[in-house]
């Protein structure tokens, strides 16, 4: 996050970055370092860990290692709300897009849900990722009708949807830091019923866990978690289906680590990301989205090819 705040087209010294808190003088560079430099580091950690504990929590629940909101759709359905509430209802402030996304989401994951669950076998990992890819082509067909049709919405929301945190600002940060950061303790504190939930629901059922509980507390934490990445950074893929396998890797399946190392190692990445993306196409930046998808597809294709997890 230091990094951030230092590299880009223009870099800052540790020296510069202090005073511009210690000892505000209006300049251009302290003026930078607080409205853009420092939000914009501070938005790609909460996102980034937001969307790997979110996709941490799906492949627990789902019993599938390529769950993740960008897979599943809950990115898609949240990015189709904003964009159908800008063409339909000129809605512009970041606090109505947070809800609005939040609603998004939450209609795209019960969908996904419902489709994965139809049928005598019910709900089972290779149903709800097809349900989920499904629900992210439907609704990514839709938002781009709307952009097509609407030259206002494609104005306001085309540099947005490709996933990017430059630009932000302190107050869009704080807009939905509250709701991601109880999402994220939620999470955390749901560790141990999902760690029963992962042998087996019968299992789970067997030692007393109300598992439609444990599931429906579950679904909320990811509806936030995502719904409120989206709002403030766009549909940004892959972060929550690369990390929750890294972090495997590194402490194994007990839920009480893998969380918190999820948050840590999806803050990481973002932050990596959108640094290297500065300087892909100096001195035009290359969106973040745009980074986490050239790492994410390699990724996605080696679990769907060894079927399981890494290591």
């Amino acid at each position: 996050m230091t990094f951030s705040v230092m590299f880009g087209l223009r870099t800052y010294s540790w020296e510069q970055i202090v005073s511009a808190y210690m000892q505000f003088n209006g300049s251009n560079e302290h003026i930078i370092i607080q409205t853009a430099r420092v939000p914009r580091a501070l938005i790609a950690a909460l996102v980034g860990g937001s969307l790997a504990v979110a996709g941490a929590l799906m492949q627990a629940i789902t019993h599938n290692p390529l769950a993740s909101p960008s897979i599943f759709g809950v990115n898609a359905g949240a990015a189709f709300a904003i964009v159908l509430s800008v063409a339909l209802f000129n809605v512009s402030g970041l606090s109505q897009f947070t809800w609005i996304a939040f609603l998004g989401a939450a209609v795209s994951a019960g969908l996904v849900y419902t489709l994965g669950s139809l049928g005598r076998d019910g709900l089972t990992p290779i149903k709800i990722t097809l349900a989920g890819s499904a629900m992210s082509a439907f609704f990514a067909a839709l938002t781009q009708g709307i952009l097509l049709a609407s030259g206002k919405a494609f104005d306001q929301v085309l540099f947005w949807l490709v996933g990017s945190v430059a630009g932000r600002t302190m107050d869009m940060f704080l807009s939905v830091f509250p709701y991601m950061l109880a999402a994220i303790i939620g999470a955390f504190l749901l560790a141990s019923p999902i760690n029963v939930l992962s042998m087996g629901e019968d299992v789970a059922k067997g030692l007393g866990q109300r598992t439609a509980l444990v599931k429906a507390a579950a679904a909320v934490v990811i509806v936030l978690l995502a719904g409120g990445s989206v709002a403030v950074a766009g549909p940004v893929v892959f972060v929550g289906i690369i990390v929750p396998h890294v972090a495997r890797f590194l402490v194994g399946t007990d839920h009480r680590w893998l969380l918190p190392y999820c948050a840590v190692l999806g803050a990481l990445l973002l932050v990596s990301a959108d640094i290297a993306a500065r300087f892909i196409a100096m001195p035009k930046e290359v969106q973040v989205g745009v980074t986490t998808a050239l790492l994410g597809v390699p990724f996605f294709v080696y679990i769907a090819r060894k079927g399981g997890l890494p290591g």
